[in-house]
């Protein structure tokens, strides 16, 4: 052969004609473009021989192989392919997948680079009947690197896919995949690992596994056909073949780390759905497992979701009943147990303490009373136009025991039906309750759509704790007719859980999608950006400015926060003669009720923008909206610190012309600048452009830190739940402009810190608003997540302490001269590569900066051991810190502000003008 392919990838493939193309014309669109596709047919009956016949002769780099009969597996195909494969690379692809692009490339190149054995790359899930992706076990891959050996990191015994390494010919013609069971690239990989000297592991996503649903894919592949009783045989088997493999090749002290896999992901598959087999599948299913469970070495059950250990104790004892409630708490809802018993400061399932059923790691008797869990379990039926319920709610960790006086509703949309709950002998409570779904939390005329009813018992404070409820998996779901439309309540998931449908019937649904298109093109044509600009910038000629009415934003129309609702709040005390209107992208709930609001780019916004005498933003309003002649603009901003800022971030930076200059004009339309410090002066205005007056009094959000208010303090921290014995951390990290709605911001090891801090601390987690992070269950205890708290002044008031990294809250927060602590593990990167910075944050920091959890909780011992020692030791820095950023901050910023910019407007005297403080060389 002349030139041969520098990869091969072998596709097998079985009765599956109309997903071949696609995982073919994956392998040919790869960025290696060197490379040969075996298409390896294991006997199909159907059209897939002819379809990759058709292939091969589209592209000359298809070969197509074809077995007499179907072998029953996957590994006669494989072997057949690799006894062919030309290259001296091969990667595997399943035909209902896909390989990412640059799959063969990327992993290739690392191989060559590494000289690894093999390496291996991200699966990703890609359910099809919603288009979303969910990595497999995403730390697993959450660096590049080369492992030496499995010894060094037995976890990865969780990949054991055959589908997403790349490897080298040769090695696969030493280890070829056993051709007589299921599974058996279990026992492949296993066989791989013990011969792999090295192997390199890239964080990238190279493999998209396919998910289709039951209902949409009737040849579901051998890992979905869980239902079948052989398919769990066949699972043990390669699991027992695997562990007899570590042993003949000296690694017996890995068989507790490939037995964890098992009991971590391989059970997991079968408990998953368990809740919807009959009882006879699961006495069988239990009958299966218990004799290779009962194998098991005990660290094989450690570091193991309790609710799956819980599960195994079920499947011990051959208690199908119960292994089925516990299943039920897996998925969905993720109940808690009926029943719990607590001794000794842990927890257990169910009412006796023993081994196995400990779940005091899940923290779910101690958390806050607003995500206490109930466990709600209903029956259902149907009684003519209406559905009654029957709902028993139990009660595992004594809420309700120990809070008197509660009341109970279910919601169904967005309509409350009172319950009343009698109890019962074993603690818990039963209610009943007739719904007509018809008149109940209907859907939008014309749509789809769905909710799920929720049970809530009301505390006598007021405050609400809310569960979904469980029904029988069972149960035939009710349906009543509506108007153009069908009401569907019944089970929902594999942990059933109760879901309303509201489906459009009839001509309406014929009618519906050209209705919805017709309504998309109106709207887009009626609320179009470049409509409504046209149509803004012809106002602003012919209507002039109301000089009392002023438009207040705050970060985009996200709240009634920062400088702009000081200022506000300073022009309503005066009772000033002023129209005030606010901006609202979204939540209303976090406004003053008798605060005036306009929807953000809404037509009576951009009129209220075209009419208003006064701008007053932190942020920026929209961008391409020139200000009208006679209005006039007050820039308040939104924080200062270390980061960059204006054409120096990374936004703004890059040589991209338009941006910049889209940037400079709306700069342009500031007519004062709140200036909190010189050093903020120094560093913003030259970095924005800006040459406007600018107010130097400090910000009007600090006032409220210089003064103090002991009342926002205690309503932060009744409303967070926060014990009155318990200091409070306020962790303020920012996001990372390489990584926004990551969640990567929050790099504290949360679960050690609980582990470690829980006794003296809550953590009240405020993330930045472009950041997406969602606070687990088991932590809840310890963390507080406030990141749509409304007042973060609130929340730097009931703090003691703060944690941030480069945050610009940092700032403020030195106002309060309270203790902070700063978490820079990246500094390196973000300084150099991230966002960038004006400052030096380890040399000026007024408190510790750590690089990782567990200096941060020595930190805090330290903190919790003695605070004048702790702040003593910071104190020089501390102070320049303030002289730096905080020297202006008196008290009466707002009030300054206001003066100066509003002057008789805001009720000043008659005569008196507004004081403004223009740059230097510049007239006010």
């Amino acid at each position: 052969m002349i030139n041969p392919p520098d990869c091969s990838v072998v596709v097998i493939a079985y009765n599956d004609a109309a997903r071949l193309p696609r995982a073919v014309r994956s392998v040919l669109g790869q960025s290696l473009r060197n490379i040969e596709v075996i298409i390896s047919d294991d006997g199909s009956t159907d059209g897939t021989e002819r379809v990759a016949r058709g292939l091969a002769r589209q592209d000359r780099r298809v070969r197509y192989l074809r077995r007499d009969a179907n072998s029953g597996g996957c590994g006669a195909p494989r072997n057949d392919g690799v006894a062919a494969a030309r290259a001296p690379y091969v990667m595997f692809l399943d035909s209902d997948d896909e390989l990412t692009r640059h799959a063969c490339k990327s992993m290739l190149l690392e191989l060559e680079r590494t000289g690894a054995d093999f390496v291996t790359g991200q699966i990703s899930r890609l359910y099809e009947w919603n288009g979303r992706t969910q990595r497999y076990y995403p730390g697993l891959f959450a660096r590049r690197r080369t492992v030496e050996g499995i010894a060094e990191e037995p976890e990865m015994f969780l990949d054991s896919f055959s589908t997403n390494k790349l490897y080298r010919t040769e090695t696969l013609r030493r280890l070829p995949f056993r051709e007589d069971l299921l599974y058996e690239d279990h026992v492949f990989t296993t066989e791989l690992y013990c011969a792999a000297r090295r192997f390199a592991v890239v964080p990238w996503v190279v493999y998209l596994w396919h998910r289709a649903s039951e209902e949409a894919d009737s040849r579901l592949s051998i890992s979905l056909s869980v239902r079948e009783l052989d398919n769990v045989r066949q699972r043990i088997r390669a699991a027992r073949l695997s562990d007899g493999i570590l042993r003949d090749n000296g690694l017996a002290g890995l068989v507790p780390e490939r037995q964890r896999r098992f009991v971590r992901q391989d059970l997991r598959v079968y408990l998953n759905p368990l809740p919807s087999r009959d009882r006879v599948w699961a006495e069988e299913f239990i009958a299966l497992v218990r004799p290779y469970l009962a194998e098991l070495d005990r660290a094989a059950f450690e570091d193991v979701d309790p609710v799956v250990r819980v599960c195994c104790r079920f499947v011990l004892g051959g208690q199908a009943d119960e292994l089925v409630v516990a299943a039920r708490s897996l998925n969905g809802p993720k109940a808690a147990p009926r029943f719990a018993v607590r001794e000794g400061g842990r927890t257990y399932w169910g009412t006796t303490p023993a081994e196995g059923l400990e779940i005091t790691s899940l923290r779910m008797a101690e958390l806050p009373y607003s995500a206490a869990r109930l466990r709600h379990e209903a029956a259902f039926r149907r009684e003519g136009p209406r559905v009654r319920l029957t709902i028993r709610t139990y009660d595992p960790f004594g809420v309700l025991t120990a809070n008197p006086g509660w009341s109970a509703f279910a919601q169904f949309g967005r309509e409350r039906v009172e319950l009343t709950p009698r109890g019962l002998g074993d603690g818990s409570h039963l209610s009943e309750v007739s719904v007509d779904l018809a008149a109940l939390g209907q859907g939008r005329f014309g749509r789809d759509s769905y909710y799920d009813p929720k049970v809530s018992i009301v505390r006598a404070d007021g405050r609400v704790t809310s569960d979904r409820v469980l029904v029988d998996p069972a149960a035939e779901p009710v349906k009543v007719p509506v108007p153009c439309h069908e009401v569907t309540l019944g089970p929902e998931g594999q942990a059933a859980f109760l879901r309303v449908r509201w489906r459009r019937e009839g001509l309406l649904r014929r009618a519906a999608p050209w209705l919805r298109g017709a309504r998309a093109e109106l709207v887009r044509r009626l609320s179009g950006s470049a409509l409504k600009l046209r149509v803004y910038r012809g106002l602003v000629r012919i209507v002039p400015p109301r000089e009392d009415l002023v438009l207040f934003e705050a970060d985009v129309g996200a709240g009634y926060t920062g400088n702009p609702r000081y200022v506000y709040e300073e022009l309503r005390r005066r009772r000033a003669p002023l129209d005030m209107v606010w901006s609202v992208a979204g939540n209303r709930r976090n406004f003053p009720g008798n605060a005036r609001l306009v929807r953000r780019m809404s037509w009576r916004y951009l009129w209220t923008m075209a009419r208003a005498g006064y701008w007053v933003d932190s942020h920026g309003l929209p961008l391409a909206y020139p200000k009208p002649a006679g209005t006039r603009y007050l820039q308040t901003w939104h924080g200062q610190g270390v980061k960059t800022v204006g054409f120096d971030a990374p936004d703004l930076r890059a040589d991209f012309a338009e941006p910049r200059a889209r940037w400079r004009a709306a700069v342009a339309r500031w007519d004062a600048l709140v200036m909190p410090s010189a050093e903020f002066e120094r560093i913003f205005v030259s970095s924005n452009g800006y040459e406007g007056p600018v107010l130097r009094y400090g910000s009007p959000r600090c006032d409220v830190l210089v003064h103090g208010d002991d009342e926002a303090a205690r309503r932060a921290r009744d409303l967070l739940e926060i014990p009155r014995d318990r200091r409070v951390l306020l962790y303020a990290p920012t996001y990372r402009d390489r990584a926004k709605f990551s969640g990567r911001s929050v790099r504290a090891d949360l679960a050690r810190m609980a582990e470690a801090l829980a006794d003296d601390w809550v953590v009240i987690l405020r993330t930045h608003p472009v950041e997406r992070y969602t606070v687990p269950e088991h932590l809840r205890h310890f963390v507080r997540p406030a990141g749509s708290y409304p007042e973060v002044n609130d929340l730097m008031l009931a703090s003691d302490a703060l944690l941030t990294d480069y945050s610009s809250l940092m700032c403020d927060y030195a106002v309060t001269g309270r203790p902070m602590i700063f978490l820079i593990d990246d500094w390196e990167e973000y300084r150099r590569v991230e966002r960038g910075v004006n400052h030096d944050l380890p040399a000026i920091a007024p408190g510790p900066c750590v690089t990782g959890t567990e200096e941060l909780i020595q930190a805090l011992r330290d903190l919790g051991g003695g605070a004048a020692a702790f702040t003593a030791r910071y104190a020089a820095k501390y102070a320049d810190f303030r002289r730096m950023w905080c020297a202006d901050e008196r008290g009466h910023a707002a009030a300054r502000v206001v003066d100066a910019f509003f002057g008789p407007a805001a009720g000043l005297p008659a005569g008196r003008r507004p004081v403004t403080t223009s740059l230097p060389g510049r007239p006010p």
